[in-house]
């Protein structure tokens, strides 16, 4: 069966609007419209942090392996 709206339908409880019949292809519109707003957002935070750097050697010294579970030795 296939139904296409030509407007998004509302559907009421006890007279007030609680959802919102869209067609598939719109929500998927509305999703990445989101996604794309929210990594922005991220993207517009993240430049206003200055940017630190370290060298390689520093990192390598501080950064110390951890064991992946208590009962295996595979260090990762």
């Amino acid at each position: 069966m296939k139904a296409t709206l030509a407007a998004p339908e509302i559907v009421t409880r006890k007279g007030k609007p609680v959802s919102v019949i869209i067609p598939i292809k719109d929500y998927e519109e509305l999703l990445e419209r989101a996604q794309d707003a929210e990594y922005a957002a991220w993207l517009k935070r993240a430049r206003r942090k200055p940017l630190r750097y370290r060298s390689l050697e520093d990192y390598l010294e501080r950064s110390t392996p951890t064991r992946h579970c208590r009962t295996c030795s595979y260090v990762g």
